[in-house]
């Protein structure tokens, strides 16, 4: 058989776990169409690529991507494909850019989420899970797209962001948008019940609309109620949804948050294993860094986002001594650990790589006036980076078995490092200085492992007939450079990515090929 393309002389990392072997994988039509160990004695191909000792792998799977809107005014998404991601699953956290039926919505949800996902720079031109996947493949991008629908977009669609519990038909609404959305192509479900309107939800209604995955065998993706000092009823309430749904769960960026939690990792992990031993599937994934980052305003109290964009605007402005008292005794907020990482207007660009507290200092008022001034001036539109964890709880998860890797990059202003170094910061810094797994094994948690929790046939393994989507590495020299000071640098000893059979990044620079496809279930 002849190939279109053959690369050779690698040193083949396959994705589950085993030790590399040295061979070649032929490529045609988007699909690998030979793994061959040793010499390609008698293969033909179109183009030949000697790989010279480099390792060859399954191409990462971004189990946790904010490129929902993103992708459109930027399909090459160089900070996610330059560090070998072929993947990535959208619709985060309850946050879904689709369906969209709502009169008026899309501009409205697209303000809300605008300091998370950005902005699509593009009138919405559509309405449902088709025809936003379809909107995906139209628009061009370069990885793969995968999408869970999110619980705050059903709950949205029917309800605003009203701050109550649904009625029984507002419920059953919500759940067949769920159904609809499965139906059409969507992967999963997620929730973020820290963010509004999925705070306003209550058990049951999480329940309700998880139990939908159940005819679909689709994993429900949630962002837990806490990561902090109630995480164990946190835990508790998303594992007892599984026993009750029987639907395999996934734990979106797994950690034990603020000082109360420090040292915790092992119990945390503990409490999944003791869910497995229940025979609950449950997973989870974790970004390899002691800062997590998200919208300024998820420091707001939930009452004060119920209402939507504008009126979250006007609660600013005339409901300023309840938010005040809110954010100077009720979050957990330590604001010169806050770094302003993103803003709308040029006005405030000089705070971007700030701490709150230094902002606060240079305007001559305290830290929380300053956060509300902030988001007032930005509407709503800041992202920033604070530190929750320690490094032992970090590397902790990290070898836990059952997580993947995954980046919750966030792509606007100067970003968390994560978004440019998540990948390569593994290979290089934890399994080749630290030692703490083979290289082999940090593969496997970052292409089957999430493959496997997401139900994505075809990727995650090199093997026959499963997509070409590769990435050539150097194990001696990857890394990443990334720092929080300095975050828009590209990895290094990563030069080859191919999604679909495509090189989208060659000798370490970016083709500007988008041959990437919407996945639909």
């Amino acid at each position: 058989m002849e190939h279109e393309l053959l690369l050779t002389n690698g040193r083949v990392i396959d994705g589950t776990g085993a030790p590399w072997f040295r061979g070649s994988v032929g490529v045609t039509d988007g699909q690998i169409t030979s793994v061959v160990r040793g010499e390609p004695d008698g293969i033909d191909a179109d183009r030949t690529v000697d790989l010279d000792g480099l390792a060859l792998a399954p191409g990462f799977i971004d189990l946790h991507s904010h490129s929902n809107l993103r992708l459109f005014p930027d399909p090459e998404l160089k900070p996610k494909t330059m560090q070998g991601i072929t993947t990535e699953i959208l619709g985060q956290d309850g946050f879904s850019m689709a369906p969209m039926y709502r009169d008026g919505g899309a501009k409205e949800w697209e303000n809300h989420l605008s300091g998370l996902d950005g902005r699509a720079e593009r009138e919405w031109n559509w309405g449902s899970t088709a025809d936003y996947l379809d909107a995906i493949d139209e628009n061009g991008v370069a990885p793969n797209m995968a999408m869970l629908v999110g619980h705050g977009t059903v709950r949205f669609n029917v309800m605003g962001m009203d701050s109550r519990l649904p009625d029984e038909d507002e419920l059953e609404e919500m759940a067949d948008l769920v159904t609809e959305a499965l139906e059409q192509g969507a992967i999963g479900l997620s929730t973020g019940l820290i963010y509004t309107p999925q705070t306003n939800s209550d058990t049951a209604e999480v329940r309700t609309l998880a139990a939908r995955l159940a005819a679909y065998g689709r994993p429900f993706v949630a962002h837990i109620r806490d990561e902090h000092d109630d995480i164990w009823a946190a835990l508790d309430e998303f594992i007892d949804i599984g026993a009750d749904t029987g639907v395999p769960l996934h734990l979106s960026h797994f950690k034990t948050a603020g000082e109360k939690q420090h040292g915790t990792s092992r119990r945390a992990i503990e409490h999944l294993e003791a869910a497995r031993e229940r025979g609950i599937d449950i997973t989870a994934d974790q970004y390899p860094y002691r800062a997590g980052s998200t919208m300024l305003a998820s420091f707001l109290p939930s009452w004060a986002r119920a209402g939507g964009t504008e009126q979250t605007l006007e609660n600013l402005r005339n409901e300023r001594s309840a938010i005040r008292d809110h954010l100077e005794t009720e979050t957990r907020a330590a604001w010169e650990d806050v770094f302003v990482t993103s803003v709308a207007t040029e006005a405030n660009e000089s705070y971007i790589g700030m701490s709150v507290e230094a902002i606060a200092d240079a305007r001559g008022e305290p830290a929380a006036v300053s956060v509300m001034d902030l988001l007032l001036e930005e509407e709503l539109e800041v992202e920033h980076y604070s530190y929750h964890s320690i490094e032992d709880d970090v590397t902790n998860i990290l070898q836990y078995e059952r997580a993947a890797v995954a980046t919750d990059g966030l792509l606007g202003g100067e970003p968390h490092p994560r978004t440019y170094g998540t990948y390569p910061r593994v290979l290089g810094r934890y399994a080749r200085e630290k030692n703490l797994f083979s290289t082999e094994e940090a593969i496997r948690m970052m292409t089957s492992l999430p493959a496997r929790v997401v139900g994505l046939e075809g990727k995650g393994v090199i093997r026959e007939g499963n997509d070409a989507d590769l990435v050539a590495f150097d194990p001696r020299t990857v890394g990443s450079p990334a720092t929080y000071e300095d975050p828009r640098q590209f990895p290094t000893g990563l030069p080859h990515v191919l999604v679909n059979g495509e090189f989208v990044v060659r000798d370490g620079e970016h083709t500007g090929a988008t041959p990437g496809t919407a996945i639909r279930s």
